[in-house]
């Protein structure tokens, strides 16, 4: 009566071969695409059975396999969740290039696609483990990030932070930066 193509859901191969209610393998992002769509549908559709196979028994009763794929997605969401606190912290730059002005990074009170009450100052953020720098928007002023009522700062936010490097040849507090390449 029915076939399960969860995979199909997050890699979007819709093929024989992506047709599959195996998701080993899939990523946290891909994870989280399976779960965006489960919510989808739970939300706007009357559950009518559950499909025998790899997430449910003859009985209607969950797998071991559905088990450990909610414990997927929920770790997912953690990531996500870690995620989405960075970029409140160290939002991204905005940045454009041409060939004839180089690369500028700059700070918004919206970059990033995040709200704040700051805009902050570009500067290069490392994350232990990853290769290359990732321009961010970084508070300067203030006391640092998780320290909202300490009086034990020196007002400089989060500019100290030992994972951030500042652009050369830009200007300490400049809200832009202009890289010529």
């Amino acid at each position: 009566a029915g076939r399960d193509a969860t995979r199909a859901f997050a890699s979007g191969d819709f093929t024989a071969a992506g047709l599959v209610d195996t998701v080993s393998g899939l990523s946290p992002a891909e994870l989280l695409s399976i779960h965006s769509w489960l919510s989808f549908y739970s939300d706007n559709y009357e559950p009518v059975g559950k499909l025998v196979g790899r997430f449910y028994d003859e009985n209607g009763a969950p797998t071991e396999a559905l088990r450990e794929v909610e414990a997927a997605i929920e770790e997912a969401l953690k990531l996500q969740a870690q995620s989405d606190q960075k970029k409140q912290q160290f939002p991204p730059c905005n940045s454009e290039w041409s060939s004839a002005k180089g690369t500028r990074f700059w700070c918004s009170r919206q970059s990033g696609g995040v709200q704040r009450a700051w805009a902050g100052v570009p500067r290069k953020l490392h994350r232990p483990g990853s290769q290359g720098t990732q321009c961010v928007c970084v508070r300067s002023s203030g006391p640092p990030w998780g320290q909202p009522g300490s009086s034990q700062h020196s007002d400089r936010g989060d500019l100290d932070h030992p994972q951030l490097q500042q652009y050369e040849g830009c200007h300490p507090l400049a809200e832009q930066c202009v890289l010529l390449t």
